[in-house]
C-alpha cells in the first residue's frame, strides 16, 4: 500500500488554465522538437468542475523512448520521474510530494490509447454540464469518506470514470460523423 495522502477537492479555480500554460511552457522548452502538441487534461480542465487542485498535462512526444532524455531538466523544474506507472507507453512525472502535489505529466505518444479516452472524457464533461456536477459531487463525498486513502477514493470514481468514458467515446463518435470528418 502506499503512502497516506490528504485527499482534497476544491471549487473549480478561474486561475488553473494559467497554471497550466505556464507549467506547459517550461515542458515544451524542456522536450523541444521532440513535443507534438500539449493538452490540459484531468477535472482541472474542465470549467466550471470541482478537482484535487492538480494540473495533469498530457505532453504527445514524436518518440516515447527519447523521454527518459529529459528526466534531468524535469527534475531541475521540481518533478519525480515515475516512469509508465502502471500504464503502458506512458511517462509519468509527478510535482510537489504526496502531501502537496501540484502537477501530474502524462507523456505519450500520439497513437496510445490512453490519448483519445482522456481527451474525449474531458471534452464530454466540457459539453455536458450535468454529467460534470454529478461527477463533482462525487468527487465531494468519496474525499469526505476517504479523506487519506487515494485507493479508495480512485476506486469510488471508477465505475462513473469507465461508464462517461463509453459515453464520451460515442459522443466523439458521433461529432466526427456530424462534421463529415
Amino acid at each position: 500500500m502506499g503512502e497516506m495522502r490528504n485527499i482534497v477537492v476544491v471549487p473549480y479555480h478561474p486561475d488553473w488554465p494559467e497554471q497550466f500554460r505556464e507549467e506547459a511552457t517550461q515542458i515544451a522548452a524542456i522536450f523541444g522538437p521532440e513535443l507534438i502538441s500539449i493538452h490540459h487534461i484531468g477535472s482541472t480542465s474542465v470549467p466550471g468542475l470541482s478537482a484535487k487542485p492538480i494540473i495533469d498535462i498530457m505532453p504527445l512526444v514524436r518518440d516515447i523512448e527519447k523521454v527518459e532524455l529529459f528526466n534531468p531538466a524535469m527534475i531541475e523544474l521540481g518533478y519525480k520521474s515515475k516512469g509508465e506507472f502502471g500504464i503502458p507507453g506512458r511517462r509519468y512525472f509527478a510535482k510537489g510530494g504526496d502531501d502537496h502535489r501540484t502537477h501530474h505529466v502524462h507523456t505519450y505518444a500520439p497513437d496510445n490509447f490512453e490519448v483519445n479516452r482522456h481527451l474525449d472524457f474531458r471534452d464530454y464533461l466540457m459539453t455536458h454540464p450535468e454529467e460534470a456536477q454529478f461527477y463533482a459531487s462525487l468527487k465531494a463525498e468519496l474525499a469526505q469518506q476517504f479523506p487519506h486513502d487515494i485507493f479508495g477514493y480512485m476506486a469510488g470514481k471508477d465505475s462513473f470514470i469507465k461508464e462517461t468514458i463509453l459515453k464520451a467515446h460515442q459522443w466523439r463518435l458521433r461529432q466526427t460523423d456530424t462534421n463529415g470528418e
